[in-house]
């Protein structure tokens, strides 16, 4: 039997084990705290050449906890939705754990809503990827890698499957209302981080440490200079402007950040726009590129299931006010001329929390 499928079953197994368990049987992080509804899974089309106006986004999902946000993203009337990681809980370097993991995020009854009417597409982040802030070192990562994409219903022959790492790329839309979205991996090829000792404060910056590995360089420098896109999404599980913090970030890994920095320059790619998860809060980042002729923003949306209420941090980079409660995010295009992007973080009933408007 095919290795993909043998895990899928044997995850849909445990899925139905940990369902009719006793709670005194299970851990807290076993818990599925609502019913496990299993239905056809036939997941939306992945158009390459709609148009696409409104996109969401969002982390940081316990499979085992209440998942409130599916009907307000889906009140938004997405044209696609982006996991940003963490998009299950997984911590595991068991295989067939990380499979069930994962079967039970897939028989969510809100997330199928979306899964079968909104196409999907992600990474992921260190908890689905299957240690806490994981790198390179992780010695399943191969394995866990081709289970993130089978959630993700990656083509068996994607080019994806055929290298190391999880980053790929996504064209859409016709010439004039292109929107390209680059994801890329911070977990495979990353550095491991240098410990701080100072209270709070988890790493300190490594300028010798990189985040991506060579050859994802090389396909991400190739991926923005031959963008003919109006718009490039580039998603990254971890905050990218965001630097005061001293937790996992980019700016952990400086020569990378400006790496990273440079290629948007000199690409000339026009509309780069961050995406990031991780930090269990909400909030809009912005900076300006010497030689970029517009600001980067980085929203940062992680909390769909659980945030950090109490976070109280400095980011000077900050547009508007942090935001620690559950969120998701949303992008909203106006194709007219000029080109014109709302990007904003919001919660239950779609509240909204905080936005920021820009022109291209």
């Amino acid at each position: 039997m095919n290795k993909r499928y043998s895990y899928l079953l044997q995850g849909l197994a445990l899925v139905s084990l940990f369902s009719h368990c006793s709670i005194s049987d299970r851990t807290e992080a076993e818990v599925n705290t609502e019913p496990v509804e299993v239905k056809s899974q036939h997941a939306a089309e992945i158009d390459t050449q709609a148009v696409v106006s409104t996109i969401a986004f969002g982390s940081c999902n316990r499979q085992d906890q209440p998942q409130p946000l599916w009907q307000p993203i889906l009140a938004n009337d997405p044209d696609l939705w982006i996991w940003l990681g963490d998009n299950i809980y997984g911590d595991t370097d068991d295989m067939k754990e990380m499979a069930a993991m994962y079967a039970q995020q897939k028989q969510q009854p809100g997330y199928q809503q979306l899964y079968q009417n909104v196409p999907v597409i992600g990474i992921w982040d260190d908890h689905d990827y299957g240690i806490n802030d994981g790198g390179k070192a992780f010695h399943k990562k191969k394995e866990s890698r081709d289970l993130m994409l089978d959630f993700l219903d990656v083509d068996d022959e994607a080019k994806v499957r055929k290298r190391e790492g999880g980053y790929q790329a996504y064209t859409f839309g016709p010439e004039g209302r292109q929107v390209k979205v680059i994801l890329l991996d911070t977990r495979y090829f990353r550095d491991t981080l240098l410990n701080n000792e100072e209270v709070g404060r988890r790493y300190k910056p490594d300028p010798d440490g990189d985040m991506l590995g060579e050859a994802q360089w090389i396909w991400l420098e190739k991926e923005l200079a031959e963008s003919s896109a109006e718009i490039n999404i580039i998603a990254s599980s971890i905050q990218v402007i965001s630097e005061e913090h001293g937790f996992e970030k980019w700016a952990n890994l400086p020569t990378s950040r400006e790496r990273l920095f440079q290629y948007i320059e000199d690409s000339g790619a026009r509309g780069v726009v961050l995406l990031s998860g991780d930090r269990h809060i909400g909030e809009i980042s912005k900076i300006n590129i010497s030689g970029v002729p517009y600001p980067i923003y980085d929203i940062t949306s992680s909390g769909l299931t659980h945030v950090y209420e109490d976070a109280d941090e400095s980011n000077r980079h900050r547009v508007g006010e942090l935001v620690t409660n559950l969120n998701f995010g949303i992008i909203e295009i106006k194709w007219e001329s000029p080109i014109s992007l709302t990007y904003s973080i919001k919660g239950r009933n779609n509240q909204t929390y905080q936005s920021a408007y820009t022109t291209l």
